[in-house]
Order: C-alpha cells, then structure tokens, then sequence
C-alpha cells in the first residue's frame, strides 16, 4: 500500500476520489446546516414578524439566501486561512462553490440561460483567479466538478 501512495498517478486519482466522495458528504451536512440556519432565523424574525406563504415581505427570501452565502464566505476565510493541507482545503471548497452556484440558480431560475451563464462565468473566473494564485490542480478539479455535477443535476431536472 505504501507503495502505492508514493506513486504519484496513484495519489492524484485517490486525492480526486476524495474531493468527489467526502465533498458530497460536506455539501449533504452544508444543505442540513443551512436548514437549521434559516429555521433559526425565522424562528427569531417570527417572534417580531408573522411570516408565512402570505406575507408580504418580498426581500426576506433572497436576504436568508444572502445571508447564508455570507455566512459560508466566513467560514470559508477562517478554512482557508489555516493550515489545513491542500487535500481537506480542497474538499471544503465544494461548500463555496455549491452554495454560490445554487443561490445563483435559486435567484435566477426564471431565466435559465441567465442563471448558466452567470455560474459559467463565475466559474471561470473563480479558474482564473486561482491560476492567478498559482493553486494546486486539485482546486481546479473541484471547481470543475462542482460546476458540471450541478449542470447537470439541473438540466436533468433536478430542484433544490
């Protein structure tokens, strides 16, 4: 076994495995947290504020979404900025990248052209910056992966 791990084809696909697996597990427990986030929130909110199918309060919707996304770029920052090694890193940036990329499909679902060509771009940009930064190839990978699986979840059909 050790031989294998020293065997750099062997590592880099086992690293890829990885992001793909335990990224797919983060993202499950990342969509459970934002459950509890927003429940709280409107649990807070709720007791100064009726809310429900009915109200009339338009903007409160698009800010929870909002908010989570911020909420995600801090713990982002604080993951990123540790020494966390490259592997953990880039099983954690499924989290952004999805986040980003379903509030995008969330805010602009009517217009499903848009909403491709607003997360291709966002996509690319976010390949660019981190060739910018001189990234290890296994952040490309997982923007990539996230990007693609979540075109597809969606033109096949799939909604959050």
């Amino acid at each position: 076994m050790r031989e294998l791990l020293k065997n750099s084809i062997a590592k880099s696909i086992l690293s890829a495995i990885a992001v793909a697996f335990f990224g797919s597990i983060l993202l499950n427990l990342t969509f459970l947290f934002d459950v509890l986030y927003q429940s709280a929130i409107r649990g807070i909110v709720g007791l100064f504020i009726p809310l429900g199918p009915d109200m009339k309060l338009y903007w409160f919707p698009p800010l929870m979404h909002a908010s989570f996304v911020l909420v995600i770029f801090f713990i982002s920052w604080i993951v990123f900025r540790s020494k966390l090694g490259v592997l953990y890193k880039a099983i954690y940036l499924t989290v952004p990248v999805a986040v980003v990329l379903t509030t995008v499909g969330i805010f602009l679902y009517r217009w499903p052209i848009v909403s491709y060509s607003v997360g291709s771009l966002l996509c690319i940009g976010a390949l660019y910056y981190l060739y910018r930064i001189k990234q290890p190839w296994l952040y490309y990978y997982t923007v990539i992966l996230v990007g693609i699986t979540l075109a597809i979840f969606t033109l096949l059909g799939g909604e959050i």
